[in-house]
């Protein structure tokens, strides 16, 4: 319990907080703390976790994802597509062709 050393930590209060609820004898294992340091985590350590009271950890559930629908597919887009451009194309050419016809 290392809340009292929470200001005089060089570190600041941050690294500490950050491992909060936790062990952490990694993170303090991992900064390379000096010998001055090791002395006094001597007066802050409490024991040992028992590793049985941990709660397990979750495990990993994909998201639901709806079911293919292939009328939404992009090959049914280039179906109806190559459909209607053609059609267009016509209306539009006889459109044309009995605007230029009346003006003659």
């Amino acid at each position: 319990d290392v809340t009292r050393f929470l200001e005089e930590h060089p570190g600041g209060d941050e690294v500490l907080l950050s491992s909060t609820g936790k062990d952490a004898s990694d993170d303090f294992e991992d900064v390379g703390h000096s010998t001055s340091a090791r002395t006094l985590m001597e007066d802050f350590y409490i024991g040992d976790i028992d590793v049985s009271t941990l709660p397990p950890k979750p495990t990993y559930t994909p998201a639901f994802q709806a079911k293919y629908n292939p009328d939404k597919s992009t090959d049914f887009i280039i179906k109806i597509l190559r459909l209607l451009v053609p059609l267009a194309v016509l209306c539009l050419a006889f459109v044309v062709r009995m605007l230029t016809k009346k003006s003659e």
